[in-house]
């Protein structure tokens, strides 16, 4: 696709990049993101995949705006209180950039729809805040051969990768399983309701969503895929560690039957 002068203009600072340029642009113009969560990883990632001009967000919420939320979660407003959301999110999108499509998603993500709002996008973000959603994501993500890109935050401290094992380049890239092969029980993690977190730490951990989902959208630079990112916000720490494929994962692994896979999504 050619650019108009007005697109030339807006995302000239892209377009300067010899690893992004004009063929990287209309990649990125051309892409579906779905966003699970427009809260304190999710609106950063909005915000900078919008601001880039990526084609389609799709946003998954099924909360409303609240006053607690507006310390971290920065696309929000305080005249939006009340509001779902999903139509904050949008309404902010269009003031970043207009030629975004916005899709609402006003549910939460659970075993009936996850295959059907997954399928319809080329990458899912995942910032939702308890573990039950996170391995459905995981699980459906491999299952519908979609690249994910996911954060997670605590009080001071947040983590980043990307999963692609449905892609696997000489057995290197692990899914979520290979690092946690079961859910911890309910409450055993508190969450971020019951013992905080900084909202400044929603911002970097979510800007490196971004900027992942940029990488993967264009194909410039490393995939994060088999790699995981721990920041420590308290000694401003960054650590990258190698995390390798668990032969027995009972998703990702070649032991895998069709009987395990289905069990996933029951």
């Amino acid at each position: 696709m050619s650019l108009t002068d007005t697109q030339l203009e807006r995302y000239a600072r892209h377009i300067l990049l010899p690893e992004i340029g004009g063929a990287g642009q209309a990649k990125i113009q051309n892409a579906k993101v779905l966003v699970i969560g427009a809260g304190g990883l999710g609106t950063p990632v909005i915000q900078y995949l919008a601001a880039a001009g990526v084609g389609t967000i799709g946003i998954v919420d099924d909360d409303i705006v609240d006053l607690s939320n507006l310390q971290r979660q920065v696309i929000h407003a305080t005249p939006r209180i009340g509001l779902s959301k999903v139509a904050s999110a949008k309404a902010a999108i269009k003031q970043i950039n207009p030629e975004v499509a916005v899709v609402e998603h006003q549910e939460r993500l659970l075993q009936h729809n996850a295959q059907g709002l997954i399928a319809n996008y080329d990458i899912i973000s995942d910032g939702c805040d308890n573990f039950a959603t996170r391995f459905l994501v995981m699980d459906t993500c491999h299952l519908e051969k979609k690249t994910l890109v996911s954060g997670a935050i605590q009080r001071f401290d947040g983590q980043l990768s990307v999963f692609k094992a449905y892609k696997n380049k000489e057995d290197s890239y692990p899914c979520y399983r290979c690092l946690f092969p079961k859910a911890p029980p309910p409450k055993a993690i508190p969450t971020c309701a019951e013992v905080g977190v900084l909202g400044a730490l929603c911002g970097i951990i979510g800007s490196l969503q971004a900027g992942e989902i940029l990488k993967e959208i264009t194909g410039y630079g490393d995939s994060l895929a088999g790699s995981l990112i721990i920041y420590d916000g308290l000694r401003t720490d960054f650590r990258k560690i190698k995390v390798k494929p668990d032969p027995k994962c009972s998703l990702c692994s070649a032991k895998a039957t069709i009987k395990d896979l289905s069990a996933h999504l029951i």
